[in-house]
């Protein structure tokens, strides 16, 4: 019988071919896109051996580039005319199709492209979703995914997933949450700890142990559906060292590859100042932005016109698909400078709206406002980064030393944090400032704090009244303590009391948490609860005033209201004359305190007690 098919075969002349297309990325696409263009990476044993036509009328090819490895093709096509539904595209050799590849364009949502995003009115809450809450134990180790669950490993997986952010969405929501940033929830294959999900090994695909890209879809719908915000977490600097196309290059060049450096390896030099050192070397820039950030994270090579596509394609992606609200960039300023400007540019241009936080971890004001869009420091190398938001780490940076300084000097103490804010200046919009107290990289607030809590409170009055946008690190709100110095990153990063079945204790719900937690909690919620709808604190000016007694008092002001904020870093109470703020408080002879609920008189004096915090609103 086979020898009788085979004879068949040949008389007939069919040809029977081993080519197969094993992906198309993106996987589909959606009419009515400001750009029209779309490149259609296809991979597939030899596949640049077979010509791609179209025969539908309404879409045509306008390139097709190879590259040295035969497995890919990259397909150029021109939606201008295209309808939602399915079209063929057809792989040839020597005149006869050997493939057909179905390949669909969807109806774009309405108004997709003038989505409202993150802003100053929001407060941003991170988690860790492999820490945060186990709503569905079944996936916590997957057949496809190498490292398997291990919670008594502090750097290992503990089944933390999207179920599990779903089941909470009421609690953030009551505590006055906005909007949710999560660390990347895209497959992370490495071995070893791949719970951060910083070494991505598929952009089209959400890490199967936290559950599914429909999942994530859901996660966006519910929080919508609170009226909140969802943001994702984008690497575009590296991907994962088990990335399947790492895994088969399309070209060396795809990524930046070291020729002296074992497998293409050598290590970023971090050096970031060389972005925009106008003494640099060509060596040392090329050390901070073409080096590995580590050796499970191969360097992309932005440079690359197909690397770059590839990652603006994949980005608008996901925030059409999933309705997302926000992107935060990892390592924003290791990322080649002029390729990180065309993949931010790009996004605006599809959503005017839209609003980015990239990471600028850096210790000098001048050189991260060198980074937001619009920046006059940038434009004296005619250079714009069309980034709207940029992280606050000087301000960031001054909490770990100044509200537990012992002895003061002339230049200790809240003046830090006023200096902080004189140097506003430098940025072009300070209302588009991600300020925080701490992050997944960062030793817990309340570690540093010593589990104070009347030190908390007074970092809390501060970051959530301040100008920009506030950012809470899961947990912090209970208390939650880590010190990465001592004990790594896991310590940093652990299990939110409840997340999971059999936990002792849960913290989500207030009979569950301990006193001191309960503490914490309502002091928080109270403040984000009343931010929430308050316009001057959102977009209102600041007028600050010198520091006096380790005592810091500033004011948030529009044409309606008032709202003054007093600090007091001094572990003993103080009273001050009011009449050195008589030009902002002007005829107001009272007003509300919003932690306590107490009228304050504002007559000649205010008396307030010690490491205590004052929020007032100021009565007309």
């Amino acid at each position: 019988m086979k020898k009788l098919v085979f004879v068949l075969v040949v008389f007939l002349g069919i040809q029977i071919s081993a080519q197969t297309i094993s992906k198309v990325e993106p996987p589909f696409w959606w009419t009515g896109m400001k750009n029209t263009h779309l490149q259609l990476m296809v991979y597939g044993d030899d596949i640049s051996e077979l010509t791609p036509s179209i025969s539908d009328v309404e879409i045509s090819i306008s390139d097709i580039q190879e590259t040295k490895n035969p497995n890919y093709l990259f397909i150029d096509l021109d939606l201008s005319n295209a309808k939602v539904g399915d079209f063929k595209i057809d792989f040839s050799k020597d005149s006869k199709i050997i493939l057909t590849q179905a390949y669909e364009l969807k109806k774009r949502e309405e108004n997709s492209a003038n989505r409202n995003s993150f802003d100053s009115s929001d407060t941003m809450y991170l988690i860790m979703p492999d820490r945060f809450a186990n709503g569905n134990p079944n996936n916590d180790s997957t057949d496809d995914t190498l490292e398997k669950v291990n919670r008594k490993e502090k750097g290992g997986r503990h089944g933390g997933d999207i179920q599990g952010i779903i089941n909470h969405l009421d609690y953030l929501n009551d505590l006055g949450v906005t909007t949710l940033w999560g660390t990347p929830l895209l497959e992370d294959n490495e071995p070893v700890y791949s719970y951060h999900g910083y070494a991505q090994s598929d952009y089209y695909k959400i890490d199967p142990r936290y559950g599914t890209n429909a999942d994530y879809k859901l996660l966006a719908d519910e929080l919508h559906k609170r009226d909140m915000k969802l943001i994702m977490d984008y690497v575009t600097n590296h991907w994962g060292s088990k990335h399947w196309m790492i895994q088969d290059l399309p070209s060396k060049d795809f990524i930046n590859y070291w020729e002296n450096g074992e497998n293409g390896f050598q290590r970023s030099s971090y050096r970031m100042t060389t972005q925009f050192d106008l003494n640099v070397s060509d060596f040392d820039a090329k050390a901070c932005m073409n080096g590995w950030f580590d050796t499970t994270m191969p360097d992309m090579n932005q440079r690359n016109p197909l690397v770059l596509n590839y990652m603006i394609q994949n980005a608008i992606w996901w925030i059409e698909y999933a309705g997302l609200d926000g992107l935060r960039v990892d390592t924003y300023s290791y990322n080649d400078k002029e390729g990180i400007t065309k993949w931010t540019k790009a996004i605006i241009e599809e959503y005017p709206n839209f609003n980015i936080a990239g990471e600028v971890w850096m210790h000098d004001q001048a050189q991260m406002a060198y980074w937001q869009k619009d920046s006059k420091i940038g434009a004296i190398q005619n250079f714009n980064s069309h980034l709207p938001t940029v992280m606050d780490f000087t301000l960031y940076e001054s909490f770990q030393s100044v509200f537990m300084q012992k002895k003061l000097s002339w230049n200790q103490g809240m003046i830090q944090v006023y200096d902080n804010f004189v140097n506003d200046f430098l940025y072009p919009d300070i209302n588009n400032i991600l300020v925080f107290a701490g992050n997944h990289d960062t030793n817990r607030i309340n570690e540093i704090l010593e589990s104070n809590i009347d030190k908390y409170k007074l970092v809390m009055s501060l970051i959530l009244t301040i100008r920009g946008i506030p950012q809470l690190y899961y947990g912090d709100e209970i208390g939650m303590l880590g010190n990465k110095d001592k004990s790594g990153d896991g310590d940093i990063r652990r299990d939110f009391p409840g997340g999971w079945e059999g936990d002792t204790q849960d913290a989500f719900i207030q009979m569950g948490r301990t006193e001191l937690q309960e503490s914490y909690h309502t002091f928080t919620k109270k403040i984000l609860n009343w931010r929430k709808d308050n316009k001057v604190i959102h977009k209102g000016k600041t007028m600050q005033f010198v520091p006096e007694n380790n005592v810091y008092v500033y004011f948030r002001y529009n044409d309606e209201d008032v709202v003054m904020i007093v600090i007091n870093n001094n572990p003993k109470k103080q009273k001050f004359d009011l009449d050195r703020f008589s030009e902002i408080i002007k005829g107001s002879k009272s007003g509300k305190e919003i932690i306590t609920d107490k009228t304050i008189l504002l007559e000649r004096t205010l008396i307030i007690e010690g490491n205590s915090s004052m929020i007032i609103e100021l009565n007309k």
